[in-house]
């Protein structure tokens, strides 16, 4: 176990180099790095002024010997300017060029600063960060027992109506994107002029106009249900539906094994076999796939935190993207790498301990 540990974490970091890497080279295009010079300097700047300022804030040196500055494994660029002042890559501005540390980088915790925020990215990171975690755990709540629940009363009896029902449901649920199913949520329970709203109002069941909020903002200062119900239930459906079918799968075949059907011949009730025989087998699939849905989390969230204006890891992540903040993406992107790679690390040694067949071979 401990070589399969120190092999898959040789593996992870080689992965997460070649990712970054290619991260680092598409947000260091020339296009991007001349878009960056007009927003930070001036956008009425020539072509020549635009390559000098490239020139003199280090971005005119080879990619690889930028990727290494990044990460701090090579020494931060230093350059003296026509005035005699030192400008370098490890140098604030205003600050005495002789106290700079030589390297500044990923591995020393310099992560840069935000052109957008204007506050360091891990600072930034950290806050949007925080947001996401709050709404992760919320929908990771409601969507885990809730698809397992589907899952096993679906495969439990394989071709029953109640399979079919829930198979629909869970067809349905994993059909639907993000950004139709929050519309419609929205529309259903957060208007004042559609759905339900309109009509608990006039009976007087609710106070105000709409039963719950369309915009998560407020659940930033202050988590309620009525301001965080439509996020968790828009990124929770989606999920359910796909870990349901997957259980629904690995319960169906473990409910066919022969096992199974020694355990019914002997007497034994259908429940404890379901319980103690065929449920435990039943899960290892589903704890995979549970697993894996983290990054998908991370990440799926950028639509739902948009379109409910909760500012989180994903409207972190969007901002950065159209505002061509280069240390901020680079940030995001070490984040989005660090937890597909753990979880995937986590989701084998689980499914190692979970299975004995895997252990023994």
């Amino acid at each position: 176990m401990l070589f399969f540990i120190l092999r898959r974490l040789g593996v992870m970091v080689l992965t997460a180099l070649a990712l970054t890497f290619i991260v680092f080279y598409l947000t260091n295009l020339p296009p991007n790095l001349e878009k960056l010079a007009k927003s930070e300097a001036s956008v009425r700047m020539t072509d020549d002024q635009v390559v000098s300022w490239i020139e003199n804030n280090g971005f005119n040196t080879p990619v690889l010997a930028r990727y290494g500055e990044w990460l701090g494994v090579l020494p931060g660029w230093v350059k003296t300017m026509d005035d005699g002042e030192v400008r370098g890559r490890c140098i604030p501005k205003g600050s005495d060029a002789a106290l700079a540390p030589g390297y500044c980088g990923l591995m020393q915790g310099t992560w840069g600063t935000s052109t957008v925020f204007k506050k360091p990215v891990t600072a930034v990171l950290a806050r949007g960060l925080g947001q996401t975690g709050w709404l992760m755990l919320a929908v990771m709540l409601v969507m885990v027992p809730t698809s397992l629940v589907l899952g096993v009363l679906s495969g439990m009896r394989e071709g029953s109506r109640t399979d079919r029902v829930l198979s629909t449901f869970a067809i349905a649920t994993t059909a639907t994107p993000e950004y139709v199913s929050g519309v419609i949520f929205i529309a259903l329970f957060a208007s004042a002029t559609t759905g339900i709203s309109p009509i608990l109002a006039s009976w007087g069941w609710i106070e105000g106009k709409t039963l719950f909020m369309g915009t998560a903002t407020s659940a930033m200062d202050n988590i309620t249900f009525w301001n965080f119900a439509l996020p968790v239930m828009t990124i929770a459906l989606y999920g359910i539906g796909y870990i349901a079918r997957m259980t629904r799968a690995s319960m169906t075949e473990v409910m066919t094994a022969q096992y199974i059907r020694t355990a019914r011949l002997k007497g034994v009730s259908f429940r404890q076999v379901v319980l103690r025989h065929a449920l435990r087998n039943a899960l290892i699939a589903p704890f995979t796939v549970i697993m894996l849905q983290f990054p998908w989390l991370l990440n799926g969230v950028v639509i739902v935190e948009t379109l409910f204006n909760y500012k989180g890891f994903g409207w972190t992540l969007v901002q950065a993207a159209g505002n061509n903040d280069i240390e901020l993406l680079l940030g995001c992107s070490v984040v989005a790498v660090f937890v597909v790679l753990v979880t995937q690390l986590i989701s084998d040694v689980g499914y190692v301990f979970l299975n004995p067949r895997i252990r023994l071979s």
